[in-house]
């Protein structure tokens, strides 16, 4: 498996497990609605768990551009290689959330409110405020990606073994400071579904929110070189 394939396949991966986990607690008629944040921060948190358990090895399991700009940002990871990895990481967004779509298709359509439709695809604030949400996710992705520094020291290679305490990261993340904006920390997680979303011909379909797409892109960016510019600094 190469890298390209690795990163396109473990991120649809993630989001395959991921926006299901979603679409079943959100849409109406299955079997898991209304299951509420602790069933979506599992769902999520075994979704990173087996995308980098698959991927490790063969990539290093990046799956979001935030981690992939992180590192090369940090000096361990080549930026000749970051278009290719942000690349097979939007294209499997883009893939896991058609696969969702096609599963949950009947849901979508019995769903009477578009906003539960975006939010299967996509994040979006608990209260709308452009600034601060961009800093909510910047500082989450900070959270995230120090941790992933120390999970991953330089001169030591982990593999699979790194799949679990990222995932505990993940779910950790998505309890403490997943409240306010849901905490994309991916911009690929929220990009890739959110074209999904806009090109879909979806039943009762409302806006895709592209005013708000600049935040968990932007955001998560910011805050991964935030990071690697703390780790660099002071902590290494």
């Amino acid at each position: 498996m190469t890298a390209f394939i690795a990163e396109l396949f473990g991120t649809a991966i993630i989001i395959i497990i991921g926006n299901g986990v979603v679409a079943n607690v959100v849409l109406p008629k299955t079997k898991g609605n209304n299951g509420g944040l602790i069933s979506i921060v599992l769902g999520w948190m075994i979704a990173v768990f087996i995308g980098v358990y698959i991927t490790s090895s063969y990539s290093g399991g990046h799956l979001n551009p935030a981690v992939t700009i992180a590192l090369a940002t940090a000096g361990k990871f080549s930026w000749s290689l970051v278009p290719s990895y942000i690349l097979a990481q939007l294209l499997g967004a883009i893939l896991g959330a058609l696969v969702v779509w096609i599963i949950y298709k009947p849901h979508f359509d019995e769903a009477s409110n578009p906003a539960d439709q975006l939010a299967c695809f996509s994040t979006g604030p608990s209260i709308r405020n452009i600034k601060n949400n961009i800093l909510v996710e910047a500082l989450a992705t900070c959270v995230f990606l120090l941790g992933i520094f120390f999970i991953k020291p330089a001169g030591i290679e982990m593999g699979a073994m790194s799949a679990l305490p990222v995932s505990l990261l993940v779910a950790g993340i998505g309890f403490g400071l997943g409240g306010p904006t849901g905490w994309a920390i991916n911009p690929a997680r929220d990009l890739g579904p959110r074209i999904v979303h806009f090109v879909l011909p979806m039943k009762g379909k409302g806006p895709s929110d592209w005013g708000y797409a600049l935040v968990p892109v932007v955001g998560p960016i910011i805050g991964g070189i935030l990071a690697a510019f703390i780790y660099l600094q002071f902590l290494q």
